[in-house]
């Protein structure tokens, strides 16, 4: 199967959200959009009902991917977009389709009263088996939101987009992350803002209070180390602006406070081949329930 932009389909407000990104970074990449719906088969006692059975379940299955692709195929003239059904447990279904995508997109309710999402054990799970790069796509996001305001404060589509943010550790970076977001934003002709937050070692925490500029000067290693981790970057993408930030305090708070501006989020994901299963590191998880932008979560190693 050739290569595309793979987006997962229920039929919700958050699928729908994400279905019109994931038409949008397809349209970016030059590549075809798949619309997967997953549905599975309900027990055979159940199946047996005149609506709720195998044949009904069958036609809003069809009619879910069918009426969105007839949708995105007018507002999206230019994006090929293919469609397909598999039954089985969303979570399995989704990180074996993810297989064939460069990327792949889920939906993920908004918090209530907050503007932040609602990760569900399926994105969780997918995000947690899958070595693609997966983007949570929050309900009611719009192209808009990805734009910078326009002269009279107005959301709009036409101005220039909002900074990619990176949220980067510079004691373990991965070229996969570092190379996804560069790309993103050179797509975007977009500014990377690239993330780091560092704490004080418990040894130093002490010597604090009687030596502030002990905490300084470690400041000024971390913003040196940061710049050294992205300087064959910049020279990789010389025509994207780079904005470094180090800063002290939770990392996972300076990533999701910079969302705030941004039109995409990314962090990292390590791959843990493990028997007790697969994990999502903790930052990366305080950022894919709290940032306000679409986040991408990238595997590496």
């Amino acid at each position: 199967m050739s290569r595309n932009v793979t987006v997962g389909l229920d039929g919700s407000p958050e699928s729908r959200s994400a279905a019109e990104w994931a038409a949008r970074e397809a349209k970016l990449r030059g590549l075809p959009l798949r619309l997967v719906h997953v549905w599975e088969p309900v027990p055979e006692p159940i199946a047996q009902a005149p609506l709720l059975g195998t044949e009904t379940q069958a036609h809003w299955g069809e009619r879910i991917p069918r009426e969105t692709a007839e949708a995105l195929r007018v507002r999206h003239p230019g994006v090929r977009v293919e469609t397909e059904q598999i039954p089985g447990r969303p979570m399995d279904v989704l990180a074996k389709a993810s297989k064939d995508a460069e990327l792949l997109v889920l939906g993920s309710r908004g918090l209530s009263g907050i503007r932040g999402f609602l990760v569900g054990s399926v994105g969780m799970s997918v995000i947690a088996h899958t070595d693609t790069p997966v983007v949570l796509v929050r309900a009611g996001e719009q192209a808009a939101d990805e734009h910078e305001k326009d002269p009279a404060d107005i959301s709009s589509a036409a101005t220039a987009y909002r900074p990619v943010v990176l949220g980067l550790d510079t004691e373990h970076p991965d070229d996969a992350v570092i190379a996804f977001a560069f790309e993103e934003a050179a797509r975007r002709g977009a500014a990377l803002r690239v993330v780091h937050g560092w704490n004080l070692p418990a040894h130093y925490v002490s010597s604090l209070l009687d030596a502030p500029e002990v905490g300084a000067e470690l400041g000024r290693q971390d913003a040196a180390a940061l710049a050294d981790v992205l300087s064959p970057w910049r020279q990789k993408y010389p025509d994207t602006e780079v904005v470094e930030e180090s800063r002290f305090g939770s990392p996972a708070n300076h990533v999701i406070d910079a969302s705030r501006e941004a039109s995409l989020v990314v962090v990292g994901r390590r791959i843990r081949r493990s028997p007790i299963g697969a994990r999502i590191g903790p930052i990366t998880h305080a950022v894919l329930h709290h940032a306000t932008a679409p986040v991408a979560v990238v595997a590496h190693d």
